[in-house]
């Protein structure tokens, strides 16, 4: 395979380079496109561009073109009203579909090399605290990473076909999914594929390919997929958060490789990678040293020249250069004058059996306590059903007592069925602390509804921690029938043009029982002439309820 440097990738266009399939790009295309999108900002007099493109090879050309018609780029994490509101005056457009990109094109400019130091990039983190920070970069630096990751992994890859699960819009996806494929001659799929049916469906077109993916999907790799077709993955990728050992050995056992952990972020670049439980492994050129507090500081091609970068890692590094990590050391709390670690209980807390993820923070209410967000295990999961939340929240709290203080025990906990983290893959504090403050669910996940012929199905998720289930009973949690009744009622309204009023029901019936975390499917009819609602909850076997409920139009 032919290595192309990124600032030389508008110089030779060649068109037997594919880039892309559905639809086919090569990399004559390419050019010819981002070179013409070159030539339109060039006469609009764009200076400074954002970007936010679903289709990667449009972020590509996208990039390719800003950057040789001199204009700098801003990738910003989503499109939400507050988020082009807070770059508005920071740019001087925005490309957020292929319409955008057409309406740009010219006759192209001439073919070039791009500047390492004057084509730059911004990235948008949301960091520990939520607040969003911009992160320059320079092509020389974006250069720099991807020739470590090719030095380290080409060769294994060969021709791959690169299949993601991330984003473009951050550094892990830009980097692993654009960039060094581009480079690299390696084709890439265009969209994010989020969940494993559609990674496996996609994997199954390609007689080579390897996953960047993310530790929220590969947690979700369950039974159902065809794992000896799988396992001809050349490499999986993992980043933007940790992937629990038990996941990772999952994986080993189904693919016969461990996952690639990438350690990172949009300040830092690329730190270091590991495979099964061994020490993270710097890359190349990286400098790692400590300061007093024993964190992580980063020396680095991937940062600005002279540049160390002082992170909130503690850090344990070894004499052959290799490390492990210790916890954030800005997640140290003082509750009654006494520091407490939440890495160090979050860890505690995933040592028991019932516990796969979870993350502590501060509730500020009378005074200041800890609260638990727990995801439960399987076995947990069971316990929960058939012992119920009590003895679960106290079984937890007996087993953190023996690693702190009594002060340091959560007073309040959550159970959910998976951590909430966003786009970045990050979990911000101010987001932990938000939840735990909010009441337990009261509704359940909508997962899927279609309608047919007039009747709704909808696909339910009921969350672990339901406020219902508290008190019915207190150790064999069952959703009451009160509750269906007023969910079928409350959903119909929603997509129906239902009657105001109640006045009854009928042939109402409770057959199976529906437990937390359940899977159920709601069916919904309304029958216009009589005013009557009919309702079905199913689990995989059989009718959970059913009934009818009786409505008639307030009187004018």
């Amino acid at each position: 395979m032919n290595w192309l440097n990124l600032e030389h990738l508008l110089l030779e266009p060649v068109a037997q380079r594919p880039v892309t399939a559905e639809p086919d790009l090569n990399h004559a295309q390419l050019c010819e496109q981002a070179l013409s999108l070159a030539a339109g900002l060039q006469a609009r007099g764009i200076q400074r561009l954002a970007v936010h493109l679903e289709d990667a090879s449009l972020l590509a050309i996208a990039l390719l073109g800003a950057w040789r018609a001199g204009v700098s780029v801003l990738l910003p994490a989503d499109l939400q009203p507050q988020t082009r509101q807070r770059w508005a005056d920071a740019v001087d457009a925005w490309l957020t579909e292929a319409a955008d990109l057409d309406a740009l094109y010219q006759a192209p400019l001439s073919a070039a090399a791009l500047d390492l130091d004057t084509c730059s990039l911004s990235l948008c983190t949301s960091g520990s605290s939520g607040e969003p920070k911009r992160i320059n970069k320079t092509l020389r630096q974006l250069t720099n990473e991807v020739q470590a990751l090719e030095s380290l992994w080409g060769a294994g890859l060969g021709e791959a076909c690169i299949i993601a699960s991330v984003a473009t819009q951050h550094i892990y996806g830009l980097l692993f999914r654009v960039l060094w494929p581009l480079c690299a001659g390696r084709t890439f799929v265009r969209q994010q594929l989020a969940f494993p049916e559609d990674l496996q469906r996609v994997s199954r077109q390609h007689p080579h390919f390897a996953w960047v993916a993310s530790p929220a999907l590969l947690k979700r790799m369950g039974d159902n997929l065809d794992w000896p077709a799988l396992s001809a993955v050349k490499r999986v990728f993992s980043s933007g958060g940790a992937l629990p050992f038990d996941a990772a050995s999952i994986l080993q056992q189904r693919l016969q490789q461990w996952p690639t952990e990438i350690l990172g972020s949009s300040e830092t670049g690329g730190i270091a990678w590991r495979q099964g439980q061994t020490l993270w492994q710097p890359f190349t050129d990286v400098q790692l040293s400590q300061d007093a507090n024993g964190a992580l500081r980063i020396a680095s091609p991937y940062l600005p020249a002279g540049h160390i970068e002082h992170t909130a890692d503690a850090a344990r590094i070894h004499a052959d250069g290799r490390f492990e990590l210790l916890g954030r050391l800005d997640r140290i709390v003082k509750l009654e004058e006494k520091r407490i670690s939440l890495p160090m209980l979050e860890q505690a807390l995933m040592d028991h059996p019932w516990v796969t993820e979870t993350r502590l923070g501060v509730v500020q209410e009378n005074r200041a306590s800890l609260g638990a967000l727990v995801v439960l295990s399987a076995q947990g999961l069971h316990a929960l059903r058939n012992q119920g939340r009590r003895t679960v929240t106290q079984t937890l709290r007996q087993h953190l007592s023996q690693h702190c203080e009594a002060l340091a025990l959560p007073r309040r906990w959550r159970l959910l069925r998976q951590l909430p983290f966003n786009s970045q893959g990050k979990l911000p504090q101010a987001d932990v602390e938000t939840l735990l403050l909010a009441p337990r669910p009261k509704t359940p996940q909508v997962l899927e509804k279609v309608e047919t012929d007039g009747e709704w199905t909808l696909q339910l998720a009921i969350p672990p921690d339901l406020a219902y289930f508290s008190g019915h009973f207190p150790q064999t949690p069952v959703l009451p029938g009160v509750v269906q009744v007023d969910w079928a009622l409350s959903l119909g309204q929603q997509l129906l043009d239902l009657p105001k009023k109640f006045v009854g029901m009928e042939v109402l019936k409770f057959q199976q029982l529906v437990r937390p975390d359940d899977r159920i499917e709601l069916h919904l009819r309304f029958d216009q002439q009589r005013g009557k609602l009919y309702f079905t909850y199913r689990n995989d076997t059989a009718a959970c309820s059913s009934g009818r409920i009786l409505l008639e139009p307030d009187l004018a």
